[in-house]
C-alpha cells in the first residue's frame, strides 16, 4: 500500500470505489451511505449544517434525556416508597 507525497496531498473529485477483493461489501457501504445522505453536505455556516443535520440532533438530544433521566427515574422510585 503506497501512501504518496504526505506533505502535497492529491484530492480527486467525486466518489470512487476502492479496488477492493470484496465489492459486494463495497457496494453495499456505499449504497447504504447514500441511503442515510444522499444529498452532498450544504456550504456555509454552522446554522446551515445544523439545519441539514436537524434529525441526528434531535435524536441525539432524546437519546441523552432518556439515558439521564431513566436512571433518575428509577432511583426516585426505588428511594422515596412512600
Amino acid at each position: 500500500m503506497e501512501l504518496g507525497n504526505l506533505s502535497q496531498p492529491v484530492y480527486s473529485q467525486g466518489l470512487e470505489a476502492p479496488g477492493s477483493s470484496t465489492p459486494g461489501l463495497v457496494g453495499m457501504v456505499h449504497g447504504f451511505l447514500q441511503l442515510v445522505q444522499p444529498n452532498a453536505l450544504p456550504v456555509g455556516g454552522c446554522l446551515v449544517l445544523m439545519v441539514y443535520e436537524l434529525g441526528f440532533l434531535v435524536c441525539m438530544t432524546i437519546g441523552l434525556l432518556f439515558i439521564i433521566l431513566v436512571p433518575l427515574v428509577g432511583c426516585c422510585f426505588c428511594c422515596c416508597r412512600c
